[in-house]
């Protein structure tokens, strides 16, 4: 498991996602998983990688189902919330904004997602890379996707953050497998 720490705004791209409009002002990377951008900015968020190799007793061939018990993790940490346990819920806006659809795994408070997980595989394992948002305004990343600003209102409940410390939210974690504290 890997803590990672946002020093610097950057916008995150999934896989297949289209470049946004140049001049965005934020470094601009992509991740090789899939799914729509997340905006991260120091304390917006707090980031895990988690990688299962396959043959671990976390290993699920099953793609879909893979992710639960991470989800559950997350319920743990939070103290409270629902893992989605059906299949991908897509929106008009979750193919350009990871936070607008809800996948296998992911984790809703109060019907609105808080934690967003994409997975990696890989013959090695899996790696599962977990954003739990602390706070949600989806305006400053439909700008920098150039969408529409109507997008802005109807994202603006779909997501919501979660008033945690991190500290506190990463010690809450349970251990998450072999050898990972």
């Amino acid at each position: 498991m890997w803590v990672v720490e946002v020093d610097r705004p950057a916008l995150v791209l999934g896989s297949t996602q289209p470049e946004p409009p140049p001049s965005t002002g934020i470094d601009v990377v992509r991740r090789r998983s899939g799914g729509g951008a997340v905006l991260v900015e120091p304390g917006g968020l707090v980031w895990v990688d988690v990688f299962v190799p396959a043959g671990d007793p976390l290993w699920e061939p099953d793609v879909g189902r893979s992710f639960g018990w991470l989800g559950q993790a997350w319920v743990a940490a939070l103290g409270g919330g629902t893992v989605h346990t059906g299949a991908l819920r897509r929106t008009p806006w979750s193919p350009a904004v990871c936070f607008a659809g809800l996948g296998p795994g992911e984790v809703t408070v109060g019907g609105a997602k808080v934690v967003g997980i994409a997975q990696r595989r890989a013959r090695a394992g899996a790696l599962f890379q977990c954003a739990a948002l602390r706070s949600w305004d989806p305006a400053p990343l439909v700008a920098l996707l150039g969408l529409p600003a109507v997008a802005a209102t109807e994202l603006a409940t779909v997501a919501r953050g979660v008033d945690v410390d991190p500290d506190d939210l990463l010690a809450r974690l349970p251990p998450l497998g072999s050898g990972c504290t």
